[in-house]
């Protein structure tokens, strides 16, 4: 499959090889946008784990935009997938389309099911990412042609009957830029309104580390630069996925038990990736992956047993202090950072280092 690929994956080598040496300069020019924290802050929850408890949580941790995913695979329970997205529908919905090989390939069942799903959740939900992890041939696309492709079957759909939809595309996993810069640069007659990427730097550690040079802020700041310099998509870029996965979860952990991290280092570097990102100012929302997950979510459920991770406790602060937060200013010195925000109690200074939790405190 890769082979009778060879002449999109060769067109993606030489689209990056063109355009990312220019993003990279551009990023030294682009200013920040104005996100808040009314809008920032995002959770994935999911139909099959623990849903029945899932408003409860939910409303506790205070959290206002959901991330649920429906897979194409399992439209025999749409009736279900809509039930539990309107169990929530006083949030803000945001579903993720889950492809597999048979959609990727006949695009007249796509856009039957695509009809199907838009139906039934007309007046309930207008935002969609459309496919995800385009760049692992586990989820079925092959290359980046492909995707195009698929995403252009649901983008005459929306076209046709559904043009109020907002549609979030790209969607390529980890930082792996050459096939961001393919689906950003081409000749479909397809449009993005927001860029999603499942943006996730566990393999590094801390969000802080670097790879091929670029920490979690400059990998950020390179991914705005390609959408802005694109005329495919609006200037909204959004995380639709990211998480580190737990030792000793396996097999629920989505890596081997060498990627993992310690349930309390789980709980620091979400909360870090967060202030990271916000402090960017260039990233709409990000949506954590997820809430209840034995390998990676704020709340394990093994065996039918509920217990909330420290993670929990540590996003539900984070968000008490952020969720009516506006950026002011950031700082790193020699290994300590300090996010400076404005809010209704007064000006909030968040610092911590590579070892330290966050600390929160305010001026009047």
């Amino acid at each position: 499959m890769r082979r009778s690929a060879l002449p999109s994956l060769i067109k993606t080598f030489l689209i990056a090889v063109l355009v990312l040496p220019v993003a990279f300069v551009v990023t030294l020019f682009l200013p920040r946008k104005k996100i808040t924290g009314a809008d920032f802050f995002g959770m994935g929850v999911n139909l099959n784990n623990s849903s029945s408890l899932t408003p409860a949580f939910i409303a506790e941790l205070g959290v206002k935009k959901l991330l649920i995913r429906i897979p194409l695979w399992e439209m025999d329970r749409l009736d279900e997938y809509t039930a539990f997205i309107r169990s929530v529908q006083d949030y803000h919905i945001t579903v993720a389309i889950l492809q597999d090989r048979q959609h990727i390939t006949n695009h007249t069942l796509t856009k039957k099911h695509l009809t199907q799903i838009f139906t039934a959740l007309e007046n309930v939900c207008n935002t969609y990412v459309i496919g995800s992890t385009i760049n692992r041939a586990k989820w079925g696309f092959f290359s980046v042609n492909e995707y195009l492709n698929f995403y252009a079957a649901a983008y005459a759909v929306k076209k046709d009957h559904f043009p109020n939809l907002k549609f979030i595309g790209s969607n390529v996993i980890d930082f792996e830029l050459h096939f961001t810069t393919h689906t950003l640069f081409n000749l479909k007659d397809i449009y993005f309104d927001a860029l999603g990427t499942l943006l996730y730097v566990d393999r590094r550690g801390a969000p802080e580390n670097s790879q091929m040079g670029f920490n979690l802020m400059g990998k950020i700041n390179l991914i705005d630069a390609l959408m802005r310099l694109s005329f495919k998509t609006s200037n909204e870029l959004i995380i639709t996925e990211t998480n580190w996965p737990i030792k000793n979860t396996a097999p629920y952990a989505p890596t081997s038990e060498h990627e993992c991290v310690s349930e309390e280092d789980y709980a620091m570097y979400m909360v870090r990736y967060h202030l990271l990102a916000f402090a960017t100012q260039k990233v709409a929302c990000v949506y954590w992956h997820q809430l209840i997950a034995p390998g990676y979510g704020l709340i394990d459920n093994r065996d039918g047993t509920i217990v909330k991770r420290s993670a929990f406790d540590a996003y539900k602060t984070m968000l008490s202090h952020l969720s009516d937060a506006i950026f002011k200013d950031y700082h790193e010195k020699k290994g300590e950072y300090t996010l400076v925000c404005t809010t209704p109690r007064g000006r909030l200074n968040i610092t911590w280092n590579l070892t330290s939790t966050p600390i929160y405190t305010y001026e009047a």
